[in-house]
């Protein structure tokens, strides 16, 4: 299927940088575009294999129909000329994913996690989890490693935990994994979709492939995922975070359980906060089907202390404690991270301005007792503050921010980084981002 043929590879990054070595192994002609400059040794070893890379702000103008294919990098939108030049060449646009997923051996188990929030800690806890019962067991998508990169180590019978977004969705056609997980549905990423009932519809595709035979692991208490999943064709297994009988997992009594079997109490669990617990139910419901046993849960849950930049813990400094949600892209997840902790706060927020409202956060302040923001969203933000009578400071950057936060900051205070926005304004990726952070932090703690 990817033999023999002319590919266009929009958009190098990562995944586009891995799947181009995966195909030049395969007789195909392959050209990649990137508006930015690249890893000069990334280029060279592209061109050792046969693969050209040209840096155009008018890719358009080197696609004709000659392709027989495009491989679109999920950050670029679908509206892109480019691939709306492909559609009207009749080129078929997909991407890393889709390409990987063939070129897996038979007899692979493939779980699969996707969602508005929570996707890298349950794909992380799902990984954990399934290596625990020492089963093969490999970690990609859109956490870690592309999955073109990792899809040449994998042998027959192996489990594949992959993080899927909703942009790399929408290019997936074929793939198929054996449990989907769909964490929960909010309204994010409209400036992407045009509307959320698109961004709904392509959360779906993770179960476009699947028959009763396949699993989907669903939020019963999440009603746009409960309303949105009615029809698919999965055998669907639910989790609640109330007792729920007909759920396959739930709380109660401060507890998890799973087929009404105590599994471990919350107060032994690591991570805290509802929106952990829903995560590990997914993990526990997925890797059940798989042979974990409560004992090898309830060690890895003894250990497990998050994802990092997911409302990480850095550092303590002078009583104060910094924490690391760089992840944080949208108002949910900074909704989230904000119920986390009862501690005065003090909330550093700011990124790239999609347009989005902040107003969904007025009811999770209770705790703010400052706002430190930058970035293109500042001024917004400031506004947002003050109509909630929380005081703000409006800084250029993280940097300045997060030294700004620690000298106002008193004993006991959090001093949270969850931006509520994208990084794209200041920073190539959140994990950059939450790495800026931290070395502030660090050099805070030096200097006392």
């Amino acid at each position: 299927m990817f033999e023999n043929k002319k590919i266009f590879v929009l958009g190098m990054a990562r995944s586009g940088y891995e799947v181009s070595k995966l195909l030049s192994n395969h007789n195909n002609k392959i050209i990649v575009t990137d508006k930015k400059d690249q890893d000069l040794n990334h280029i060279q070893e592209l061109e050792n294999l046969g693969v050209s890379f040209i840096k155009s702000e008018n890719p358009i103008d080197l696609l004709d129909d000659s392709f027989d294919l495009v491989i679109k990098n999920p950050g670029i939108r679908y509206d892109h000329p480019l691939i709306l030049k492909a559609n009207d060449l009749g080129i078929k646009v997909v991407n890393e994913v889709e390409v990987a997923y063939h070129f897996l051996p038979k007899d692979v188990y493939i779980i699969a996690v996707t969602g508005s929030n929570g996707k890298t800690t349950t794909t992380t806890l799902c990984y954990e989890f399934a290596k625990a019962t020492g089963k093969r067991t490999h970690l990609g998508g859109n956490i870690g490693y592309p999955f073109s990169q990792i899809v040449n180590d994998i042998n027959p019978n192996d489990i594949i935990v992959l993080e899927i977004s909703a942009q790399q969705l929408h290019d997936c056609y074929d793939f198929k994994p054996n449990i989907s997980i769909l964490t929960n549905l909010t309204p994010v990423h409209i400036d992407f979709f045009g509307d959320y009932k698109n961004y709904i519809n392509n959360k779906l595709r993770i179960f476009m492939n699947h028959t009763k035979n396949d699993i989907a692991i669903l939020n019963k208490t999440n009603n746009d995922v409960y309303e949105a999943t009615k029809n698919i064709k999965s055998n669907k297994l639910y989790f609640s975070n109330i007792e729920d009988k007909d759920s396959k997992a739930y709380i109660s009594d401060s507890a998890i359980y799973y087929n009404d079997e105590k599994i471990i109490d919350l107060d032994d669990i690591r991570v805290k906060g509802m929106h952990n617990y829903e995560n590990i139910m997914c993990a526990i419901i997925a890797t059940k089907e798989i042979g974990i046993t409560n004992e090898q849960i309830k060690s890895v849950l003894n250990k497990f202390a998050g994802v990092e930049h997911r409302i990480e813990f850095v550092d303590k400094i002078m009583g104060r404690e910094f924490y690391n949600d760089s992840k944080a892209t949208n108002v949910k997840s900074t909704e989230i991270a904000l119920n986390a902790f009862n501690t005065p706060t003090i909330l550093i927020m700011g990124g790239l301005d999609r347009g989005h409202s902040f107003d969904e956060l007025s009811d999770d302040l209770t705790n703010v007792i400052h706002i430190v923001c930058y970035g293109e969203t500042k001024d917004r933000i400031k506004d947002f503050a003050l109509k909630n009578n929380v005081e703000c400071t409006v800084l250029n950057d993280l940097i300045e921010a997060t030294k700004y936060a620690f000298n106002i900051s008193n004993e006991g205070d959090t001093i949270l980084l969850s931006p509520a926005c994208a990084s794209w304004d200041q920073f190539d990726n959140f994990e950059q981002r939450g790495n800026t952070f931290k070395k502030v932090v660090s050099q805070l703690m030096n200097e006392k």
